[in-house]
């Protein structure tokens, strides 16, 4: 079972930086909760692949710089309609 979580990180961090997706967007596609895919990229995987991890770190905080943008749009669609 302890092989599956690490291959399960590893195929979500390269989902992550392959389609440049947010953690909410990964948890969809993958079946599991934004909680595991964010233990599985932010701790497990820095023990795994500390290359893999700096690339999904660099997505991840672009993403939550962005959050706020993403937030207000949302919002405006919402309201357009």
């Amino acid at each position: 079972m302890k092989g599956i979580v690490e291959q399960r990180a590893i195929e979500l961090a390269e989902y992550i930086v392959k389609n440049k997706t947010t953690v909410r967007a990964a948890a969809k596609k993958f079946g599991v909760s934004k909680s595991t895919v964010h233990m599985d990229v932010s701790e497990r995987l820095k023990k795994l692949n500390p290359a893999l991890y700096k690339d999904v770190r660099k997505i991840l905080d672009k993403n939550k710089a962005e959050r706020h943008i993403r937030g207000g749009m949302a919002t405006k669609q919402k309201f357009l309609k």
